[in-house]
């Protein structure tokens, strides 16, 4: 027993405890690190996966597609609606590419200032989404608003 209290209080011991305590704390960060590199690897992978379902057949500003001045929004789109299959809408943007939209219970929708609701957006809407990208390369609306349809 005087033996274990000797080796316990020894400087050593100390010693041997603050340097594994030191390595399991820097093991932990590391590990935390990986994680984190893991989930964001992943998620521009999956959005890698679904650039042309975004972006339509060439991407934004590529010299291919004739338009270095336009950017595809992918956080929002303004177009006219083709589909409604509610949770989701297809709503055709002016650079003609479809985009889907996925509404949930959070979604605002408006009528200039008034609310609305889902169940007023039907086809051949004009429409304005403000959102955020999944990683199905779908765009989650946070809000709607009904527009008139433009002038041409």
């Amino acid at each position: 027993m005087k033996n274990l209290e000797k080796i316990v209080e020894s400087k050593s011991f100390k010693t041997v405890i603050v340097i594994t305590v030191v390595i399991a704390v820097l093991a932990f960060i590391f590990q935390a690190g990986v994680f984190v590199g893991f989930h964001k690897a992943s998620f521009l992978f999956k959005s890698g996966d679904n650039f042309y379902r975004v972006y339509g057949e060439r991407g934004p500003g590529s010299m291919m597609s004739g338009r270095n001045d336009e950017f595809s929004g992918g956080h929002g789109v303004i177009g006219k609606i083709v589909k409604v299959n509610l949770p989701t809408l297809v709503v055709l943007g002016p650079d003609n590419i479809e985009k889907v939209i996925v509404t949930d219970a959070s979604t605002t929708v408006r009528v200039a200032r008034d609310s609305s609701d889902l169940d007023k957006l039907v086809l051949d809407q004009f429409i304005t989404v403000l959102g955020s990208p999944n990683d199905q390369g779908q765009i989650v609306a946070k809000f709607i608003r009904i527009i008139p349809a433009p002038n041409r």
